[in-house]
């Protein structure tokens, strides 16, 4: 399987493999704050190798167990990856439909390969992040419209 085919493929846990990433979630959660990690990789064979995990791939691997423990299917991409645009409407939790009306209406960026849409994942995270903060925004405003109207619980 080459490493295009397996980003594309979400790995969904069974309760063995729930269980190793509940007890690995919480090794790494007590160590992931400290930077990089050495860590130790022994085989079902008995032999051993050790390395160093980055401060990044420490805290990816955190959450990516943690998300394994609550059997929660994890998927990983490159910052640079192009998704389709089903995949694209799965980040942002809307139906593919709509996805295409903000494609077309240039809200989100996107290119053509052959008949295809191709959205980089880093110009959907920032889609989603301008939105979110424009969601926020909107909810700070109203929550202050209601304080000056007496509207507070």
């Amino acid at each position: 399987m080459t490493a295009l085919a397996r980003e594309s493929c979400p790995a969904i846990p069974d309760d063995a493999a729930r269980f190793q990433a509940e007890q690995g979630s919480r090794v790494l959660a007590r160590v992931a704050g400290h930077g990089r990690v050495r860590v130790e990789a022994v085989s079902e064979g008995g032999s051993a190798q050790t390395f160093v995990l980055p401060a990044p791939a420490v805290q990816l691997l955190t959450d990516m167990m943690a998300l394994l423990a609550q059997g929660r299917a994890v998927t990983v991409f490159p910052q640079d990856a192009d998704l389709t645009t089903q995949q694209a409407a799965d980040l942002l939790n809307v139906s593919r439909p709509h996805l295409v009306k903000l494609i077309e209406q240039g809200d989100v960026p996107f290119r053509k390969v052959g008949t295809h849409r191709r959205i980089r994942l880093d110009h959907l995270l920032s889609y989603r992040a301008a939105k979110e903060a424009q969601q926020r925004k909107a909810a700070a405003a109203l929550a202050e419209e209601g304080q000056s109207l007496g509207l507070g619980y």
